[in-house]
């Protein structure tokens, strides 16, 4: 399952190909079967961070 910051989820139902990461960062890309998704993993406290501070 894949969730949104927004708080909406998607359920990824199809096989997935392939898992790609970028080097050196916590970003990869998901691929299905009709699908590509990129998922970019943060520190809970970077997120608030940006949340509250409003940059």
């Amino acid at each position: 399952m894949i969730e949104f910051s927004d708080g909406m989820h998607e359920y990824v139902t199809t096989p997935v190909k392939r898992v790609l990461r970028l080097a050196g960062r916590e970003v990869f890309y998901i691929e299905t079967v009709n699908s590509r998704y990129r998922l970019e993993v943060r520190g809970r406290e970077v997120a608030l961070d940006g949340a509250v501070g409003g940059s």
